[in-house]
């Protein structure tokens, strides 16, 4: 190339480059908080087998621990439902109508979905871990494809937990 031709080239190549490294975000490092927690999303479905039979199904964002989190409920839309927060000595339930107060995040799940679901087991099961619980078979064989299922088949009514995680 001729050199008056090579110019205006190489000066849009330099503006273009200053204006892509303009829009750039310098990497940021991981926070200590967010390292430990783990984060999961969606959807869930729990079904007791009682009279009458209760289904629950929802899209979820699952963060934290089992001692301190957030679960967050969606609708097919993407409205959310419910957001379920907790910390040592307390859980909330906020939905549209209603912010619910308890004691533990065990008693506010029972709340909110009607049945007892072992929410440490659920961070466990979730990260690949099958710990044992009391009355709950857990089947993470299907983990990798983004699939749980965990029954409760003691104490009565048998309830069925399923997750199906985005990838």
């Amino acid at each position: 190339m001729t050199q008056l031709v090579r110019r205006p080239v190489l000066g849009l190549l330099a503006c273009a480059l200053l204006l892509v490294a303009g829009c750039a975000q310098p990497a940021r490092a991981p926070q200590a908080d967010n390292i430990s927690m783990g984060v999961w999303r969606g959807r869930l479905a729990v079904q007791v087998e009682d009279n009458p039979s209760q289904s629950f199904s929802a899209g979820f964002e699952l963060k934290g621990r089992p001692e301190a989190g957030e679960l967050m409920l969606y609708n097919p839309f993407g409205g959310t439902v419910a957001a379920l927060s907790w910390a040592p000595g307390f859980a909330t339930l906020r939905s549209a109508s209603e912010v619910r107060q308890f004691e533990s995040i065990d008693a506010l799940v029972a709340g909110a979905t009607g049945t007892a679901i072992p929410v440490a087991s659920l961070f466990d099961w979730l990260s690949g871990n099958n710990t044992a619980v009391n009355g709950w078979e857990a089947d993470l064989s299907q983990l990798a494809q983004g699939r749980l299922h965990a029954r409760r088949v003691a104490p009565p009514p048998v309830a069925d937990l399923r997750v199906a995680l985005d990838k």
